[in-house]
């Protein structure tokens, strides 16, 4: 059976999530804390197809659940924050969260969060079982989804899971021009709750992180008004 590790200091919050995944046909794994977190992610993470991640958490706190995940796999993680504020938002995304939620929330909304991400890993998944297209180059960018890096000269690039996907879209369709709705429909899917200062952020985070690399060939480009597309200079 699929897994969901729910992990926050929280029984009663833990107890509610749980019952929401199991009548999605899931099984709950719980942590109480960022250390049991982690132990419990190793020993189920065969199984394990989603991460729910409380931001304040005894011993390791949900961002370095996060980046301690991260470094080894690419398994969904939606982190729950008690304040609504932009630090901790932008920390949870640049960390390598696909989204987060703020509490106080609906067990509904979470839910739906958890479907509209799972719904697209299997054409993803099995894109990259058999399609060999999965890695894009022009000039000096390298864009690979087969293991989901960014390279710019041969460099590695630092990117979050959801900046490689956006740095994809918009390089694999350099003739068209995205409006934020678009990009908020391809890479968080239609039951995505955020607005479009969501891709504004991310864009504004990607763009940051790419000008540390020479790009005099391409670039990301803002059509005020429209939206945004790569440019091929």
């Amino acid at each position: 059976m699929k897994k969901i590790l729910i992990a926050d200091d929280s029984k009663q919050i833990t107890t509610i999530l749980s019952s929401y995944a199991k009548k999605e046909g899931f099984e709950p794994v719980i942590a109480f804390d960022g250390q049991e977190a982690l132990d419990k992610f190793e020993a189920n993470k065969k199984e394990i197809v989603m991460l729910l991640l409380d931001v304040m958490m005894p011993k390791l706190d949900g961002f370095e659940v996060c980046r301690q995940i991260r470094a080894k796999s690419m398994v969904p993680i939606i982190m729950v924050t008690a304040r609504g504020e932009d630090y901790d938002r932008i920390m949870g995304l640049d960390t390598g969260a696909d989204d987060y939620v703020v509490k106080p929330f609906s067990a509904n909304e979470v839910m739906a969060r958890i479907r509209a991400i799972l719904r697209r890993l299997p054409a993803q998944e099995e894109e990259t079982q058999t399609n060999s297209g999965n890695i894009y180059k022009y000039d000096n960018l390298v864009v690979n989804l087969d293991n989901y890096t960014v390279t710019i000269g041969g460099e590695d690039v630092p990117l979050t899971k959801k900046e490689i996907e956006l740095v994809w879209t918009l390089a694999k369709n350099n003739t068209k021009v995205f409006s934020r709705d678009n990009l908020l429909d391809a890479l968080w899917g239609y039951d995505y709750y955020g607005d479009s200062r969501t891709v504004d952020s991310h864009i504004k985070r990607l763009r940051a992180k790419l000008d540390k690399y020479p790009h005099e060939a391409w670039d990301i480009k803002t059509i005020w008004g429209v939206g945004y597309r790569f440019e091929v200079k």
